[in-house]
């Protein structure tokens, strides 16, 4: 298995390769050159636990990491470290009449208590393979933009991994205070955390330009330090995400509801478009994935973009209480425009310059526009959102964070008011515990007002007797580490700062 860029750089890597550098030379992702289709059946998968799934799944896109390598990459990731037996249990909702019954898939039990560490928790043990596999003898920056999971899920990963350092920046008007905390708490001598007075596109534009920055690279190199990445633009981020889809539909086939090859829907809720396209990756590979259904808040580009074929991010930017959500740049976007093009470097390079430019572009009468047609795009406010998180709570005496219920708000649109005809079971990615936007959930289920999250935190647990996960017990007594503010424009020199010493 061989990876190229977006953009048209012809060389080709392997997946170590790959992972390493974590953005090609021409600043374009890397993608494989074609999506390997399933060499097992799923019914063979019965019975076998996420680990053994995410080994055959890493396999199929990893082939220059030897079985012994990506077994020993597994174990180290999905352990103890988990707080449920199942790593990523689904939860079943019945729907009643015809439709298909919604299944949430908890993508939360890890030591952050959001999604990321499914991905994350991996990371490092492959990009150490890697390094190894390459006779690589260089220390290594990770540099992470994050719109507050993706942070703390980094940090947890590589915190005095040896031969790392680990840069994280968030917005620091734009996480919630658990988020904040999280990251500001994380121990480790080679982590160093800033919040930046930008939004996480800003980050992501910062973090992308040093990748880019052909001089600063010789320097850092001249010093034995190397550049990678622990967000979703690291196809080593995004391969193991595809594992968790994998793992659902086997577990709904063993339940006895589903035959093998019967069609389900995954909805995602969606910032970055990693984690949906991981579900893309999933369907391309022979998982029986008939609807993408795509949710977004208020800043609903990619909703937008899925109805018309047209971007545009020249828009009013909103703060909402889903705040991973709340971007207007998604890198990982631009992956699935090049496999809806057909390979098309040239045309993702032009739609990528139109978006460096004027933050627009338009795929209107493309191939690109046609394959789109596999999407759903919806979006769903927060008074909307806050209602169907109650509604579901009181119901079914079920919590969701604020994030997951952007996803069920928009599927229970696309059931009610946008098909008639479509009954499959769906899956949606649950991406964070209630507790992480604790204010927000509170307030969603008509709990009184609190001084802070860390009271909401406390008020909820009494309230739902939902565990707190054990990663946020105690958390707002921790010493705080990292609380230095930057500008934005001063992203680049920090990293220098630190790096060049």
């Amino acid at each position: 298995m061989k990876y190229i860029s977006t953009r048209g750089d012809k060389k080709e890597v392997t997946g170590s390769q790959a992972i390493i550098q974590g953005l090609a030379d021409d600043r374009g992702l890397f993608v494989p050159k074609e999506i390997p289709k399933f060499s097992f059946s799923l019914e063979s998968l019965i019975g076998k636990s996420y680990k053994d799934v995410a080994v055959l799944v890493l396999k199929e896109f990893l082939t220059d990491f030897t079985d012994e390598e990506i077994e020993a990459c597994a174990s180290a990731a999905y352990d103890e470290k988990f707080d449920t037996p199942e790593i990523a249990p689904l939860v079943r909702i019945p729907q009643g009449g015809n439709l298909g019954d919604v299944y949430f898939l908890e993508l939360y039990h890890g030591k952050t208590a959001a999604f990321k560490d499914m991905a994350l928790s991996i990371l490092p043990h492959l990009l150490m393979t890697a390094l190894a596999k390459e006779g690589v003898d260089k220390k290594i920056a990770i540099l992470t933009a994050t719109s507050g999971d993706t942070g703390k899920a980094a940090l947890e990963g590589f915190a005095d991994v040896k031969g790392t350092e680990i840069f994280v920046f968030y917005p620091k008007d734009g996480v919630s205070e658990i988020q904040r905390r999280q990251m500001i708490t994380q121990t480790g001598a080679n982590v160093h955390v800033f919040g930046i007075d930008g939004n996480f596109d800003d980050a992501q534009t910062a973090v992308k330009d040093v990748f880019n920055d052909v001089s600063l690279g010789e320097r850092l190199a001249s010093e034995g330090v190397l550049l990678s990445s622990a967000n979703s633009i690291n196809i080593g981020r995004l391969v193991p995400q595809v594992a968790y889809y994998v793992k659902a539909y086997v577990d709904i086939l063993a339940s006895g509801v589903l035959d093998e090859g019967e069609h389900i829907n995954v909805c995602v809720p969606t910032g970055n478009f990693g984690n949906i396209l991981a579900a893309y990756y999933a369907q391309q590979m022979g998982l029986p994935i008939e609807k993408l259904i795509c949710a977004s808040n208020e800043n609903k580009v990619l909703t937008d973009f899925i109805n018309t074929g047209v971007y545009d991010a020249r828009r009013e930017f909103f703060i909402t209480s889903s705040p991973s959500m709340d971007i207007l740049i998604s890198s990982n976007l631009e992956r699935l425009l090049y496999h809806l093009s057909g390979g098309d470097t040239s045309e993702v390079a032009s739609l990528m310059k139109s978006l460096d430019e004027s933050r627009y572009y338009d795929v209107s009468g493309t191939a690109i526009r046609e394959g789109l047609s596999g999407f759903y795009g919806g979006c769903s406010d927060m008074p909307l959102t806050h209602i169907r998180l109650k509604d579901l709570f009181e119901k079914e005496d079920y919590l969701v964070d604020t994030h997951t219920a952007v996803a069920y708000s928009v599927h229970a649109d696309y059931v009610q008011n946008v098909v008639d005809f479509d009954y499959n079971k769906t899956v949606i990615a649950s991406t964070a515990s209630a507790y992480k936007f604790a204010g927000s959930v509170a307030a969603a289920i008509g709990l009184p007002d609190f001084d802070n999250d860390f009271d909401y935190l406390s008020a909820l647990n009494a309230w739902t007797g939902v565990p707190v996960p054990l990663g946020l017990v105690g958390l707002d007594r921790k010493p705080l580490l990292h609380d230095e503010s930057i500008e934005k424009s001063a992203i680049k020199e920090t990293i220098e700062r630190i790096l060049l010493k």
